[in-house]
């Protein structure tokens, strides 16, 4: 029999979880470890590694079809285009000192979309192929030029078969022509909630009237809209945390189930923030600890709340096509399927790569609406963007469930040829996948009730997790 090349990693119960290449997985102890190495395994291996698709005899076998095609499954192909993120304005009216965008003060100039840009956005559109289109507005604070927003809306609402939009919004200054953009069905909320009230007017507000203001408008959406309509997340700082438990108090109680724990991210003004030493160290104990505490959580309330990104690593290790956070997508084209129009009419292949441009560390820019993107520019950088033939990611068990993030590396080491452990994405990746693999393997109630409310089946068995003795 053939094996396919098993990747190992030892686990913090001292077992070995062992992963191929096309995202099979199953734990075993350190003696089939020795065996596999030695070539040297027993009947009960060859049978356990033929019937969890590890193994074939021919390239004419089933099990090898089989592979070959769960291999293919787990790629991610372009797709049209049919995501934009907008940034019709840089202007703000908040001043983060986290803020990883750089915006421009409220008052400033030259920082809004021109009349030649505005016409220049609705042309790309009109060229697209594909009959659907959703937008997302960025900013500063894309709600100080709701003019801008409503053109682009009514645009592509005529021109797309389905059109949906997010405002990414501070929530602070909101009129009756804003609240009126807002209310329609189409259109979803996203805005940043830090924590408790404390925390938020530390990292965001700077002042109690400010602060109210916002808490006052964010009460006043989840209750006029329906559930879903609204979303959150909280930007984490390591040095100064958030109480957590109070985090998911305050979530809950605005009716926000899904929770994306964000680290300060190392972009624009945030750039220049001191978080002390062994920053990712911290930041994974932490994410590991909220993990824990939201498994108990939910288990005692009943009420299941999710970490997201946590969620969307557990779907991209136990099911095929969850492609849809451009992190863990293998391989993540730039420029295929979404992409990122600034407030000057250029292009960017990510948000993050915007604000590299914006501080000046590098151009980063893929062309511009009167130009057109620059495919030599964007297939140089995809040349970057699969993991399959890294020399440290081809050993790693987590590489078919794993991505990369090229734009990522660029901003923290001006460089994308660091050792992959080297960088805080693998870094962060590696606990990220070691604890969704941990928590899969709990043999205990509350993991399996909150592992099957985040996959969304009705239930969750350790015996859906392979085990070789």
């Amino acid at each position: 029999m053939n094996v396919w090349p098993l990747k190992f990693r030892e686990t913090s119960d001292g077992s070995v979880l062992f992963c191929d290449d096309a995202g099979g997985f199953f734990k075993a102890g350190h003696g089939f470890l020795d065996r596999y190495a030695s070539n040297d395994l027993s009947e009960a291996d060859v049978a356990f590694l033929k019937e969890g698709g590890h193994g074939f005899d021919t390239d004419l076998d089933l099990a090898w079809t089989s592979f070959a095609y769960r291999w293919a499954r787990r790629q991610s192909k372009p797709q049209s285009m049919n995501y934009v993120i907008l940034v019709p304005t840089l202007r703000c009216n908040l001043t983060c000192a986290y803020c990883q965008v750089s915006r421009a003060p409220l008052n400033a100039r030259g920082f809004d979309w021109s009349d030649g840009t505005l016409s220049g956005v609705l042309a790309f559109f009109d060229g697209l192929q594909g009959p659907d289109i959703k937008i997302e507005f960025q900013g500063g604070e894309p709600l100080l030029r709701v003019d801008l927003l409503e053109t682009v809306r009514a645009f592509c609402r005529e021109r797309f078969a389905l059109s949906q939009f997010v405002v990414c919004t501070n929530l602070q200054d909101l009129d009756a022509r804003a609240w009126a953009f807002l209310d329609a069905q189409d259109t979803l909320i996203s805005t940043s909630l830090d924590g408790d009230r404390m925390t938020h007017e530390r990292q965001r507000t700077h002042a109690s009237k400010v602060t109210e203001t916002f808490f006052d408008n964010l009460e006043k959406s989840v209750g006029r809209y329906p559930a879903g309509k609204v979303s959150a997340l909280p930007t984490i700082d390591v040095a100064n945390p958030p109480d957590f438990a109070g985090l998911l108090d305050n979530y809950e109680r605005f009716g926000i189930r899904s929770v994306y724990l964000r680290p300060i991210n190392h972009q624009g003004f945030a750039r220049k923030l001191d978080q002390g030493e062994n920053v990712l160290a911290r930041w994974n104990r932490l994410h590991s600890e909220f993990i824990d505490l939201l498994i108990a959580r939910n288990h005692r309330t009943g009420r299941f709340m999710e970490e997201y990104y946590f969620s969307q690593c557990l779907k991209r290790a136990l099911r095929f096509g969850a492609d849809n956070h451009v992190d863990i997508r293998n391989p993540n084209f730039f420029a295929s399927d979404y992409i990122v129009i600034d407030h000057d009419g250029r292009f960017y292949p990510t948000d993050e790569a915007r604000m590299l441009s914006r501080i000046g560390r590098m151009d980063l820019s893929i062309g511009d609406l009167t130009t057109g993107i620059d495919r030599a520019k964007v297939d140089l950088l995809n040349s970057a963007t699969f993991n399959h033939f890294d020399p440290d990611c081809i050993h790693c068990p987590y590489q078919p469930f794993c991505g990369t993030d090229v734009i990522d590396d660029i901003s923290r080491y001006g460089r994308i040829d660091i050792p992959r452990p080297d960088t805080w994405f693998c870094g962060r990746h590696l606990s990220l996948f070691d604890k969704v693999f941990e928590v899969v393997y709990r043999n205990d109630e509350p993991a399996r009730a909150s592992v099957a409310a985040w996959l969304g089946v009705n239930a969750w068995s350790s015996d859906l997790v392979p085990v070789h003795s």
